[in-house]
């Protein structure tokens, strides 16, 4: 037996990803986006709205960051989510949040949390909501890599989003082997 749930914005997992961009003066702002993810090979779209002052920052700056939200920095990724940077002129600070300038676009990285995508603004739709950017550079925290030199999720622990008990779960444990497992059914 299965219920039914109506239209519900409901899939699992749901990265918890933080959007940064630097306003007209070089000011960084970071807010959570909790819809998005991964739009073509070299791309990322979110859903983000127009009244963002992290979107007018995008639209200004035409770069952009998205960096993993983890366990260890979770009180200040949810606190960028619920205060508004056209509100709270200094939310980044306020959340503990430094940046350095990527040296491929013009955009913060923030230096607390250890993986970050860089990206180039392709488009931006306010009807829609959509945001979607091009990839440039993908760069983690030595602290976050394995022997191999690889992002290690174990190391990373990054959250996703619960939308339907407004939680945040980390990811966790390895249970299977991608392209691989499924062959045994050839």
């Amino acid at each position: 037996m299965r219920k039914d749930f109506g239209n519900k914005p409901w899939c699992y997992p749901q990265p918890v990803f933080i959007l940064a961009a630097y306003d007209k003066d070089g000011v960084p702002n970071a807010m959570n986006v909790a819809w998005g993810g991964i739009h073509y090979d070299d791309q990322i779209a979110m859903c983000i709205s127009a009244g963002h002052k992290t979107t007018a920052n995008i639209l200004e700056s035409k770069a952009f960051t998205v960096s993993m939200a983890d366990v260890k920095h979770l009180v200040a990724c949810d606190y960028v989510g619920v205060v508004s940077g056209n509100k709270v002129a200094d939310k980044f600070e306020k959340a503990g949040f430094t940046a350095v300038k990527s040296s491929r676009v013009n955009a913060p990285i923030i230096n607390e949390l250890p993986m970050t995508i860089e990206c180039e603004l392709i488009s931006y739709d306010p009807e829609m909501c959509t945001l979607i950017g091009r990839i440039v550079n993908v760069s983690a925290d030595e602290s976050i890599l394995d022997q191999n030199g690889k992002i290690d999720p174990a190391k990373l622990q990054p959250i996703t989003f619960d939308p339907v008990h407004n939680d945040y779960l980390v990811i966790g444990e390895k249970v299977g082997n991608a392209f691989k497992d499924g062959l045994s059914l050839r």
